[in-house]
């Protein structure tokens, strides 16, 4: 099913060219802007995944590492391409940067920033273990933060 593959010269077109619905564009930025990020945040260790099924680029995000207290994994811009949305690759991907980031054990926890608004998202997010953070940032009125501890626990 789901595999997630780094950028590469092969790779990176299929990765820009992705897009997400209509409705759905006032929550993620472009792909190009995934990979773009991927490059400014690169002294915050900064990777981007994509999601290949079946040789097909399917999806992107990018994880980046907070270099402020507390320290944690930040994931941002996770998107499944339009055609391919409503397949399950969203969830198995989300799964599988979960693993990876508990497996790798360098932090407790993946934070997020996500539109209130994009309650698709919430639910797949609430569905891989995070919660409401309690932290507001008063630039993002619109926006949830979300924290998912990846040792499971809840109370940070």
């Amino acid at each position: 099913m789901i595999r997630l593959v780094s950028v590469t010269e092969d790779n990176w077109l299929d990765i820009a060219a992705l897009a997400v619905q209509e409705h759905q564009r006032n929550f993620v930025a472009p792909a190009v802007g995934i990979l773009a990020r991927g490059y400014v945040y690169r002294d915050c260790n900064a990777r981007v995944y994509a999601f290949e099924n079946d040789g097909v680029i399917v999806g992107a995000a990018l994880v980046r590492e907070f270099t402020d207290e507390p320290l944690g994994y930040d994931l941002q811009q996770f998107m499944i391409g339009r055609q391919y949305q409503h397949r399950g690759y969203g969830s198995e991907a989300l799964r599988l940067i979960l693993e990876e980031l508990r497996n790798e054990n360098h932090y407790d926890h993946v934070e997020l920033c996500v539109k209130k608004a994009d309650t698709e998202a919430i639910r797949l997010y609430e569905k891989h273990g995070f919660v409401d953070s309690g932290y507001v940032d008063e630039s993002l009125p619109d926006s949830l933060n979300m924290i998912c501890f990846l040792s499971g626990r809840k109370d940070g």
